[in-house]
């Protein structure tokens, strides 16, 4: 049997539910990379490493909420707290004590976060991010790296996909205002800068790519930029939405000798609920105060209905308090697991495939021209992404595990060594076939 048509055969319920979907959804979802051929599964439960599906069939998780369930699911120092707070309600419209918390946290653990401001998205996080630096600066470029995703704000919707140079939607407006710099390669970055000349008002960079295929920055690369665009006096920002909490309990940043004016937060720090987060110096967020400013100078970022809500902000505060608790113990074992899980799928593939990320983090590229490095989202989008996806639905449909197909994976405190094993035997039988 082939591979679709085994697919297809054990998850008969999910094809019928998502022919419904398809009736009131857009594409039969309500986020574009849910959507997978020949359709995605749907998910009837999930707990600590394993999502079951409405047709009972159990994976093991590595796309694990987005990335942002470094704990696994449902776990329960956050389901106790989430479930204490549900029966004091779950959103006031009020300022909330909980969030005190979560802030109280997050001021200890990243030393730029003089000042904070939640919100429901990373999306609205780095969209506020770019205002303040624009409200700050009085400039208007904005400036991001190739394949660098920060979610669907029109500012940052540019240079996502590869080719670079074609529009990544229609609707979009004043694109002259954003301009895009080669991910990892700083002279050609800074040319690219020089070329805004004095209207750069900030730069705006992921320390590793997620979306953009799990590519760590080069250290030497960031400091680079972060000390051009301080001498043109705009603002270095840090996009951690996926860094954050993941590799040790704080930011990335602090390990490369960077000095960020913002930061970006979300996925870990929502404890599996939506959040996003803004936070930076003092002297940058104040721009923000709407009774310190007029109309005119202010940086007006609100939030939204449900910003800091009580739910939110309690399974955050648990989700870092468990994660302050054990970060002796958990960093270190899954980092350690992710480094494993580089070698080894290198190994497996034997020169088809480059294997990068970092920490607990590791996305597989099968490569045109053999194993080579990749630096940048143009190496990513260079090799076999048809034949990573093939990779991924194979080991769906064949061993239980799931990768959002043509994603990178994450390793969390849920996961074993036995769970690793099980993902190189069928990578063996994967690569035994090509």
């Amino acid at each position: 049997m082939d591979l679709e048509r085994e697919y297809r055969a054990k998850t008969r319920g999910s094809a019928g539910i998502f022919a419904r979907s398809r009736r009131y959804h857009v594409g039969g979802v309500s986020h574009n990379i849910r959507y997978y051929e020949p359709y995605p599964f749907v998910t009837r439960s999930a707990r600590g490493k394993h999502l079951v599906d409405v047709d009972g069939n159990k994976y093991t998780d590595y796309w694990m909420g987005h990335w942002s369930l470094i704990l696994g699911h449902a776990p329960a120092q956050v389901r106790s707290a989430v479930e204490g707070q549900l029966r004091r309600g779950w959103i006031h419209g009020t300022a909330n004590e909980p969030t005190m918390r979560l802030s109280e946290i997050i001021r200890g653990a990243v030393k730029a976060a003089e000042k904070i401001r939640y919100v429901t998205s990373g999306t609205e996080a780095v969209m506020y991010a770019a205002r303040m630096a624009r409200a700050r600066t009085g400039k208007k470029v904005i400036a991001k790296v190739d394949g660098g995703w920060h979610g669907y704000a029109s500012g940052l919707l540019k240079s996502v996909n590869w080719p670079y140079d074609v529009p990544e939607s229609g609707g979009l407006v004043d694109e002259e205002h954003t301009v895009s710099i080669p991910y990892n390669n700083l002279e050609g970055s800074l040319e690219a800068l020089r070329r805004a000349g004095g209207d750069l008002a900030c730069v705006i960079v992921e320390p590793m790519l997620g979306g953009g295929g799990c590519i760590p920055a080069e250290p030497d690369y960031l400091r680079g930029i972060q000390e051009f665009v301080h001498s043109k006096g705009a603002l270095f920002i840090l996009d951690e939405i996926v860094t954050g909490f993941r590799f040790d309990f704080g930011c990335a940043y602090k390990k490369m000798g960077l000095d960020p004016d913002v930061v970006a937060l979300g996925k870990i720090v929502g404890g599996g609920f939506p959040i996003g987060v803004v936070c930076g110096k003092d002297e940058v967020m104040c721009i923000s105060d709407t009774g310190a400013h007029a109309r005119t100078e202010r940086a007006y970022i609100g939030g939204g209905t449900f910003s800091a809500n009580p739910a939110t902000m309690t399974a955050g505060a648990a989700a870092l308090g468990a994660l302050r608790e054990r970060r002796g113990t958990l960093y270190p074992r899954i980092n350690s697991m992710g480094d494993d899980a580089r070698a080894r799928l290198s190994r497996i593939f034997d020169g088809r495939v480059a294997v990068t990320g970092r920490g607990s983090l590791f996305m597989t590229h099968f490569t045109p021209d053999g194993a080579r490095r990749i630096s940048s989202a143009a190496d990513a989008a260079a090799c076999d992404v048809h034949l990573l996806h093939r990779y991924h639905l194979d080991m769906i449909t064949r061993d239980g595990i799931f990768f959002l197909p043509g994603k990178l994976g994450a390793i969390s405190a849920a996961h074993s060594r036995a769970d690793l094993g099980a993902m190189y035997s069928a990578s063996e039988r994967f690569a035994g076939g090509l």
